[in-house]
């Protein structure tokens, strides 16, 4: 999938149009459905406010599955926060692509490998500061880095990145290879005419219903993994 992106400098500071764009609609679209789907609410939930609250248990059962109630409540919100974001940016490249010549204005905000490790580096280095709060700085070097035995500190600090780096890149990759395809089958339907038009049809809807199937897995799987690796910087080993 060839594309070119816009770049702005701000301060000195280089900004993907593209990505910044398609992140802030993303944003605007989670906000929009939350504040929809909790106005009115009821004792006796209905309709959206039964949507929602199944949502908000279904985050708040991820947290629970990484961490004790006394210590995972206060992430529930970081969870639920992550899971809708992602999930948006993952369907949003399926509903909305806006390019311009070469250069991709609208797309999944999660086919760019700088947003995944932009989430990932954000929330990692939140877990850090949660074990520092947790133990103290000591406290927490010790229970990240030297237990239970002081030989694992190298394994325990190169963990630190592989575990950075998985994260994203398996959200990254999974939703880029998406679109990828989806390119690729938009450019055989466009290839020998009416021929490929036809076949190509039920091949994109196929696709479009399997990419958001995926869509939800990632966004499930990344919450998962950032729950599981705060609850090693706030649980003792």
């Amino acid at each position: 999938m060839n594309e070119e992106a816009l770049v702005v400098k701000l301060f000195g500071i280089p900004f993907n149009v593209g990505n910044v764009l398609s992140g802030l609609i993303a944003a605007i679209i989670v906000f929009a459905v939350v504040y929809w789907f909790s106005r009115d609410v009821q004792l006796k939930p209905t309709g959206k406010q039964n949507a929602l609250e199944y949502l908000i248990d279904f985050t708040n059962g991820i947290v629970k599955n990484a961490l004790p109630d006394s210590e995972g409540r206060q992430f529930r919100l970081l969870a639920f926060t992550l899971f809708v974001f992602i999930f948006v940016s993952n369907q949003l490249g399926l509903m909305i692509e806006f390019i311009v010549g070469d250069i991709t204005y609208i797309k999944s905000p999660t086919s760019s490998v700088v947003t995944t490790l932009s989430l990932a580096f954000m929330v990692l280095v939140l877990s850090h500061a949660m074990g520092v709060k947790r133990f103290g700085f000591f406290g927490y070097l010790k229970n990240s880095y030297i237990n239970p035995n002081p030989i694992m500190l190298p394994i325990n600090i190169l963990e630190q990145f592989t575990n950075f780096l998985t994260v994203a890149l398996r959200l990254y990759g999974n939703i880029f290879s998406g679109e990828v395809l989806l390119t690729t089958i938009g450019a055989f339907a466009k290839s020998k005419g009416i021929m490929t038009v036809i076949p190509a049809i039920p091949l994109e809807m196929i696709w479009q219903g399997f990419s958001v199937f995926i869509g939800a897995i990632q966004a499930y799987v990344f919450v998962t993994l950032i729950m599981v690796y705060v609850s090693q910087k706030v649980e003792k080993e």
